[in-house]
C-alpha cells in the first residue's frame, strides 16, 4: 500500500509527490464520539489522553498490560533535539559489518520474508543525504511539539515517572565521527533545533565527571543541555491509573481477533470476550499494528527493530562513578539514562523479525560496555534484562492518519522506531487534530509519516 504526506516531500513508499492537503481544509464542526485505541504503550496511552481531553469517550484495548511492549524497558532518553534517522548515507559503508559481524550493534539477518525485503529495499533507498535531511526536519518539528505536550501532560497529571532534565552527551570515537556530528549539529541548528555544541573530551568530563577516565578514548562529543529522560514503563503505569480514574475504559489481556467491517467503515473489533463497537479506531499497537492491519487488507511499511536493555541500581556506587547526565556512546549504539537511583543501559538494533527472545550475548555486551565506560558501577544481582521490538518505518518517520485504501474511520499512530518515547505526545496531539477533521471526505487527506503543524 502507499502513504501520503501532509507536507510536500519525496515519498519513497508512494513514489510520487503529494501536494499539501490539511492546510487547505476548512475547519469542520467537531462532534466527538467513542474512540477505541488499540495499544497500551506510551503512544496508545498518549493518544487516549489527548482524545479524552478533546471530549472523546475512550476505550483502550491491549493484548497485554500497559507498557508491556517496547515502552517498558526502552532507552529512557527523551531525545527532542538529536533525532538523526537511522536511514543515513553512512549505512552503505557499514553493510558488510551489518551482514557478517556477530557483535555489531546494528545487525541484519536476511530471512525468507517478503515484508523484510520490501522494508529493506525502501530503507536503503532512503539512505541518501537529501532524504535524511528532510526526515530530520520533520522529526525535529514533531519532537518540539512533543516536548510541549509532554510538559503539559506532566504538569496536569503530576506524573511520578523518574523524570530528569540533566542534558545529554553524545560521544564520538574518532575525528571522522566528530566531523559527521558537526554537520548534523549545523543541520539541526539551521532547522531550528535546540542549543547544541561540540565539546572536547576534557569538556565531556567536566560536564559529566563519571566520564573522566573514559575521556581520553573519545574524540569529543555533542552536548545538548535541554535533553531529558523518563522511565517509560513507569510513565505507562502511572498514566494508565490517571486515565482509568478519568473514565477511560481498559480492556487488557485481550487480543484483537478480527474486525467487523461494513462498507467503508469498521464497526467493531472482535475480542475473546466479544465485540466492541466504536466510532473511530486508532491502531497504536507498535509492531503488532502490521498483522492487525493485514486483517483489513492493508500493508504497513513497519518492521521491528529489536533492542535490549539492563537496569542497574546506583546505590553504593562511589561518586562520581554513576552518570547523572544522559550519555550516548555512538560507536557502540548504547545509551545510558539516569532514572532516580537506577541507571538504564540500552542499545542494539537487530532486524531479525518478530523474535522476542533475549540473547544472553547481547546482555553481556551491555554489561561489558557499562563496565568499560563506568567501571565503578556494580554489575551484580538482577539487572532486569529486557528486549523489545521498536516499530520502524524505512525513513524513521511515524505513520499518523488514515491508511490509503483502508476504512475511513481507522487511524494509524505507529512506526515511531527508537523515538517512540520522544514523539509519543506530539504524535497523539497531531492525531487528535486530524480526528477533529474526521467528517471531511476521506479522499481529502492521507496519513503522514511525520505530522505537520496543525
Amino acid at each position: 500500500m502507499s502513504f501520503g504526506y501532509d507536507t510536500e516531500v519525496d515519498s519513497h513508499a508512494l513514489g510520487r509527490r503529494v501536494q499539501p492537503t490539511l492546510r487547505s481544509m476548512t475547519q469542520i464542526r467537531f462532534s466527538p464520539g467513542h474512540a477505541l485505541v488499540i495499544g497500551a504503550g506510551v503512544v496508545g496511552l498518549g493518544t487516549a489522553w489527548s482524545l479524552l481531553r478533546d471530549g472523546w469517550r475512550v476505550t483502550v484495548v491491549d493484548a497485554g498490560r500497559p507498557g508491556d511492549g517496547a515502552s517498558g524497558g526502552n532507552g529512557a532518553q527523551l531525545s527532542y533535539s538529536y533525532v538523526q534517522p537511522l536511514a543515513d548515507p553512512g549505512v552503505w559503508a557499514q553493510l558488510p559489518k551489518l551482514l557478517l559481524s556477530t557483535d555489531s550493534p546494528l545487525r541484519l539477518r536476511p530471512q525468507l520474508d517478503p515484508h523484510q525485503w520490501s522494508w529493506l529495499v525502501s530503507f536503503m533507498v532512503a539512505c541518501r543525504a537529501s532524504v535524511s535531511r528532510e526526515s530530520t526536519r520533520q522529526l525535529l518539528a514533531l519532537a518540539a511539539h512533543s516536548r510541549d505536550m509532554f510538559e503539559r501532560l506532566r504538569q496536569e497529571e503530576r506524573l511520578d515517572c523518574d523524570f530528569t532534565a540533566s542534558g545529554k552527551l553524545v560521544l564520538y570515537p574518532d575525528a571522522a565521527g566528530l566531523a559527521s556530528a558537526r554537520r548534523q549539529v549545523a543541520l539541526q541548528a539551521s532547522l531550528g533545533g535546540a542549543e547544541q555544541r561540540l565539546v572536547t573530551p576534557a569538556e565531556c568530563a567536566d560536564i559529566e565527571p563519571a566520564l573522566t577516565h573514559y575521556a581520553a578514548r573519545i574524540a569529543g562529543g555533542v552536548h545538548t543541555p535541554s535533553e531529558c529522560a523518563v522511565d517509560g514503563g513507569q510513565l505507562c503505569a502511572t498514566l494508565h491509573q490517571r486515565l482509568k480514574a478519568s473514565g477511560v475504559s481498559f480492556l487488557l489481556d485481550q487480543a484483537v481477533l478480527g474486525w467487523r467491517r461494513e462498507g467503508g467503515r469498521v464497526q467493531a473489533v472482535k475480542l475473546t470476550t466479544g465485540e466492541v463497537q466504536a466510532d473511530a479506531f486508532v491502531l497504536a499497537a507498535g509492531t503488532g499494528s502490521v498483522s492487525l492491519a493485514q486483517g483489513l487488507g492493508l500493508r504497513l511499511p513497519v518492521y521491528p527493530l529489536k533492542g535490549y536493555s539492563i537496569t542497574l541500581p546506583v546505590e553504593g556506587t562511589p561518586a562520581p562513578g554513576a552518570p547523572r547526565v544522559s550519555v550516548t556512546d555512538l560507536a557502540r549504539k548504547v545509551v545510558f539514562a539516569r532514572l532516580g537511583n537506577r541507571l538504564r543501559v540500552a542499545g542494539m538494533a537487530e532486524l531479525v523479525g518478530e523474535n522476542r527472545q533475549i540473547d544472553p550475548a547481547r546482555i553481556d555486551s551491555l554489561k561489558a560496555t557499562t563496565h568499560d565506560v563506568f567501571p565503578q558501577m556494580t554489575l551484580s544481582g538482577d539487572l532486569q534484562p529486557w528486549t523489545g521490538l521498536r516499530p520502524a518505518t524505512p525513513r524513521g518517520l511515524p505513520l499518523i492518519g488514515l491508511a490509503d485504501g483502508g476504512p475511513d474511520n481507522l487511524w494509524l499512530n505507529t512506526g515511531h522506531g527508537a523515538l517512540g518515547l520522544t514523539l509519543a505526545m506530539g504524535s497523539a496531539d497531531r492525531l487528535r487534530a486530524l480526528l477533529r477533521m474526521a467528517s471531511a471526505p476521506a479522499s481529502r487527506y492521507r496519513p503522514a509519516p511525520a505530522a505537520c503543524s496543525v
